[in-house]
């Protein structure tokens, strides 16, 4: 079944579910929830604090059914199996996929071995190394080169290396400890010189974060953040004091001037988006402390357990991977929406396009071969309620099919007058009106009291189609354990999707191709040497640097 000849879209149950969705697409839900008055409970899940409700969808019970079947038909239990015990499913990188590993908490008995080792003394080797150092910063132990405490940490990365971190460190600001953290990855000078403008060299401890160590990006903003330090009257020597990293690569780590010992090391079967749970979590551990840093992580190993160890049907990741896939492949709608009614989760929706995007827009399997059929969705969304005055008329009344994931916390870490209540009301009633929508007949019945003329006009204009599908998570509340729940989740209803369309979703040689090409325009943009490009770009180029010279005399 695993061999490259195998192709999921030659299953009997593949052609099932064409034919299922044929049958079954004008099906509206409204009518779903009126047969069946049971139709929340039986599909709605409630798990450590977490409920998803996925009853607001285009889906009846025979559709799960052979949904289920196609998961088998993909081995997706004998995947999860070979993830978990340290195979090398990254098939075109030959590596590991272990960020599940990095859950386990420090007394389990459980062995994972990657080449004939067991890797778990290192993964927690490094977190307590990690953790002590952040907590160093936090209690004022490791001071500056002058002397002064640490007041501030200036994370330097980019991907996974940031939007993971990031997003993990705005979540759980209720939970801050004493240093501000702060986050530069664009190579855009103004994102780094208005994160320099806020802290002070002698109070400022900078986490250079690149697996390689190479990463252009990365280096280019920690080259530039070493130069500002020195020009403020620091030595070279002092380097060692206010720099860190985290990298494979001691030496090159060395080079810069960053001690050994305050280099953390990252593994080679963690992949960039995957790694916030690792010390790639640096920045969130300065931010929250060691103690919030286990619970996020015992989170993330909750959600392992029920998904490894929970049949499909009561599966939370398993059942939103095969949802969204419903939509991706066979109703062929080719975005998702995720919209977080909490301002703490506000790049949330960033850190899951990497995630999503990054690791599951593919248009080969994992073998090489072709797919004739379409993955990954383009994931986007923005935190509620604001969204709902910028694109939810989209939603409502478009014309495009647009599957949303609603999340929203029970309980609010800011009791400010009836705000969350407020929040929380809007959150459910979107939910309600995308799935109810609004008949004509409905929208002339509020017009009764209108001119016939400019009721006829009106009426058809506010009527919504409804049948808009939806999943709705209910988290107790924003804390570590919670969102350590949530992430993960997300990470296992990818695998989940990769695995049946067949692809490697821990690979991104999409990434790589556009910074070659980078290498090759970028010195010149500022010489006079022929150009090679097509047309477009040779132009683009040309008037780049005769407009650059202009500002420059």
């Amino acid at each position: 079944m695993n061999t490259a000849d195998y192709a999921i879209n030659h299953t009997a149950v593949w052609a099932q579910l064409h034919q299922h969705q044929r049958s079954t697409r004008f099906l509206h839900m409204r009518d779903l929830f009126a047969q069946d008055p049971q139709r929340f409970e039986k599909m709605s899940i409630s798990f450590n604090g977490l409920l998803l409700d996925y009853s607001k969808n285009r889906i009846t019970e025979d559709t799960l059914r052979l949904l289920i079947e196609l998961a088998c038909s993909a081995d997706l239990s004998g995947w999860m199996h070979k993830m978990r015990s340290g195979e090398k499913i990254n098939i075109s990188e030959n590596r590991a996929v272990l960020h599940t590993a990095l859950r386990l908490p420090e007394n389990t008995a459980a062995k994972v071995y990657v080449d004939g080792r067991n890797v778990v003394p290192e993964i927690h080797r490094e977190l307590n190394r990690a953790l002590a150092f952040a907590q160093s910063l936090n209690e004022g132990k490791h001071l500056g080169a002058r002397g002064d405490c640490i007041r501030d940490v200036v994370n330097i990365g980019i991907g996974g290396s940031d939007l993971g971190p990031q997003m993990v460190t705005l979540a759980l600001k209720p939970y801050q400890q004493k240093v501000n953290v702060h986050f530069v990855a664009n190579i855009d000078g103004a994102n780094l010189a208005q994160v320099l403008e806020k802290v002070f060299a002698e109070s400022t401890v900078f986490i250079v974060a690149s697996k390689s160590f190479t990463t252009p990006e990365t280096l280019l903003n920690a080259k530039t953040a070493r130069a500002w330090f020195l020009q403020q009257g620091f030595q070279a020597a002092d380097i060692a004091r206010h720099f860190v990293a985290v990298s494979s690569a001691v030496d090159k780590a060395a080079d810069f001037g960053i001690a050994p010992d305050n280099v953390f090391a990252l593994f080679d079967w963690v992949g960039g988006r995957y790694s916030v749970w690792s010390s790639i979590g640096l920045a969130v551990m300065c931010a929250i402390g060691a103690a919030n840093f286990r619970d996020f992580l015992a989170g993330g190993h909750a959600i392992d357990e029920h998904f490894f160890n929970t049949p499909f049907r009561r599966n939370i990741p398993v059942l939103l991977g095969l949802i969204g896939l419903w939509y991706n492949t066979f109703y062929a709608s080719a975005s998702h929406a995720v919209i977080p009614y909490d301002h703490g989760l506000r790049r949330l929706p960033a850190h899951l396009q990497q995630l999503d995007m990054e690791s599951n827009g593919k248009q080969t399997d994992r073998y090489g071969n072709r797919l004739d059929f379409d993955t990954g969705a383009v994931i986007w969304g923005e935190e509620g309620v604001n969204s709902q005055h910028a694109f939810f008329q989209l939603l409502h009344q478009g014309s495009r099919l647009i599957p949303c994931d609603f999340i929203v916390p029970i309980n609010s870490h800011y009791d400010v007058g009836e705000q969350h209540r407020v929040l929380a009301a809007n959150a459910l009633a979107q939910t309600e009106a995308l799935m109810r929508g609004k008949t004509l007949a409905e929208a002339y019945a509020e017009l009764a009291d209108m001119n016939p003329r400019r009721r006829d006009l009106l009426a058809p204009q506010k009527v919504f189609p409804g049948n808009q599908p939806s999943n709705t998570l209910l988290l107790d509340k924003v804390t570590p354990f919670h969102l350590g729940i949530l992430l993960a989740m997300y990470e296992h209803k990818v695998f989940v999707q990769g695995v049946i369309w067949g692809i490697n979703s821990f690979d991104q040689w999409g990434v790589e191709y556009g910074k070659v090409l980078a290498k090759r325009i970028e010195p010149q943009l500022s010489d006079t040497a022929a150009l090679a490009h097509d047309s477009s770009t040779n132009g683009l180029i040309a008037y780049f640097r005769e407009h650059q010279r202009e500002r420059n005399t």
